[in-house]
């Protein structure tokens, strides 16, 4: 077994249990964006062809982390940017009914819910029957007219993991499409696009890739690309791009796959020098070991609970969550109030929705678990 631990830095005044929320840099990450800091320093020493081949190295481990082709994947600053792109390259027709479970990310509603007045969409919001929103849930809801449903695989405020590929067949079924949000779990838990079954992929990098904030992918389905509408294009996907000596004279028509919808100014160095040492790091060790690891700590904090003062606010079964666990006071006005407690005790979670997240990577132990359960319990 490998200890992991010594890829990052020691956090030495705090227990940090917050990787859902920001996803610490590795030792690999900092020197590689040091190394970026001294190519701005001493331009230089910046080769021309690193402007594609850093942006397309990154591509190219995105996709071995999904299961994908490195051209079905656009370079984006986050999961915001991936769904305001399909939102835009789709082509709808007035009266698509958008289905968007209540509770979700706000970013999927910032997206849609203005798409009603443009292009004359109709966005439904999708409660949970049960305790937690299910793949039931939106069954009962798909109807001839729904056209796309916009949802995290992972929810980022219980841990809900959604199951997909039920969603997807429902959907295709009608013409539909599933877009889904993988913030939280990609690099920690194994995904395969192609047995989640969904048409688009969005993600932001500095939680679970381990990236900085800025970075994140948008990945379609290979088919579907070339049926979307077209519009502006970045001009760097341009087809003679990389010729900078005669930049006014080149043609202007863009290049195939995704490239052409990364996020202008996609190759800042300062952020993807580290988000590829950050891939390299991750595919280095292994999603599958990332997951079992975080598995373990999650399972043995719900077997240990102190069930006379707290109760679980995610799916009991590491099947049905993802990377991380939400806990909740008895009472209803406590769970606040033990958040206190572990800020206190310098215990880093998050409070979202009434929970209080714990998201435990591979730098965690188990004794980190045990001064989470002592704060909770005494």
């Amino acid at each position: 077994m490998t200890d992991w631990r010594k890829e990052w830095f020691e956090i030495e005044d705090a227990v940090y249990l917050n990787a859902a929320g920001q996803g610490p840099l590795p030792r690999t990450a900092v020197r590689a964006a040091q190394q970026a800091i001294e190519w701005k320093k001493f331009p230089h020493h910046i080769r021309e062809g690193e402007y594609f081949d850093l942006p397309n190295r990154v591509r190219t481990s995105l996709a071995r982390l999904i299961g994908a082709q490195p051209e079905e994947i656009a370079l984006t600053t986050g999961a915001s940017g991936g769904l305001q792109l399909v939102s835009t390259r789709l082509e709808w027709q007035r009266g698509d009914e958008i289905l968007i479970g209540r509770g979700e990310f706000p970013a999927h509603f910032a997206t849609f819910l203005p798409m009603q007045s443009v292009a004359g969409l109709l966005v439904k919001v999708v409660g949970p029957r049960g305790q937690f929103l299910t793949a039931e849930d939106f069954l009962a809801h798909i109807t001839s007219r729904t056209r796309f449903i916009s949802t995290s695989l992972v929810r980022f405020s219980d841990a809900v993991r959604l199951d997909a590929r039920r969603v997807a067949d429902a959907l295709h079924g009608t013409g539909g499409f599933l877009l889904l949000d993988a913030s939280q779990c990609v690099g920690a838990i194994p995904l395969d696009v192609k047995s989640l079954g969904c048409d688009f992929l969005v993600a932001a990098g500095y939680k679970w890739l381990l990236s900085p904030y800025g970075t994140g992918f948008l990945w379609v389905r290979g088919d579907l690309a070339g049926k979307m509408r077209e519009g502006p294009v970045y001009w760097q996907s341009l087809e003679d791009a990389a010729d900078f000596h005669q930049l006014a004279s080149q043609r202007f028509g863009s290049t195939a796959g995704l490239r052409r919808w990364d996020s202008p100014e996609t190759a800042s160095f300062f952020n993807l020098a580290a988000m590829e040492s950050s891939l390299d790091l991750v595919l280095r060790i292994g999603v599958d070991a990332i997951w079992a690891h975080n598995r373990t700590l999650v399972c043995e904090l719900i077997r240990r609970l102190p069930v006379d003062r707290c109760v679980l606010g995610s799916p009991a079964e590491p099947d049905a969550r993802g990377p991380f666990v939400c806990i909740q006071s008895r009472r209803a006005e406590g769970t606040l109030a033990l958040f206190e407690k572990l800020k206190k005790a310098n215990i880093v979670v998050s409070l979202r929705d009434g929970g209080i997240r714990i998201s435990p990577h591979l730098y965690n132990s188990e004794r980190d678990l045990d001064r989470v359960l002592t704060v909770l319990t005494v």
